[in-house]
């Protein structure tokens, strides 16, 4: 029985290639692609049909909103309904003092929240991927450029899905076509 693989992986030697075997990998329908250079590449993104996400600023946004109101409401509760102290006649709800620490915490629950978002956005903490065990995958932070087109779940080296894909990578003319095990 064959081991059942994650996805077929095809190694360039010029970001160009990889580009073109992106944009190709679309216009024929896969769906699941993933993309691997050792260094940004400018039309990769837009090749690969990344529209940007949204999570992370309004994550931000929000823990701002959360931090800045909580911090507000933290003040004036404490300073006028759980232990009121009249200091030199100023009224108990005297906004202008809870104005450094309401800032403070609305930077501070910003930050936090964007930290937390931008991680599962990015999947992380995720420390190890199928990819990692494909031959010369760590070519991949050097000088190499590396397309992988899923598989659906369970597929083996024999199934008619795998062949096609093998089929259409071979088609973009690869240094190499490697099966990822899953």
């Amino acid at each position: 029985m064959k081991p059942r693989l994650y996805g077929l992986m095809a190694e360039f030697r010029q970001p160009d290639a990889l580009v073109r075997a992106v944009r190709a990998a679309r216009a024929s329908g896969h769906a699941d692609i993933e993309a691997y250079a050792p260094f940004a590449v400018p039309e990769l993104p837009e090749a690969i049909g990344f529209t940007g996400g949204r999570a992370v600023p309004r994550a931000t946004l929000a823990g701002g909103i959360v931090g800045g109101v909580g911090g507000y409401f933290m003040q004036w509760y404490a300073a006028t309904q759980s232990y009121p102290i009249n200091v030199g006649g100023r009224p108990l709800h005297s906004w202008p003092m809870f104005i450094p620490v309401s800032f403070e915490l609305t930077i501070l629950c910003a930050a936090i929240c964007a930290v937390v978002s931008m991680l599962w956005a990015n999947g992380l903490p995720r420390l190890h991927h199928p990819v990692f065990a494909a031959p010369d995958f760590d070519l991949a932070s050097r000088d190499r450029f590396f397309l992988c087109l899923r598989l659906p779940e369970g597929c083996t080296g024999d199934d008619p899905a795998c062949q096609a894909a093998r089929a259409f990578l071979a088609a973009q003319q690869p240094l190499a076509i490697r099966e990822v095990p899953a």
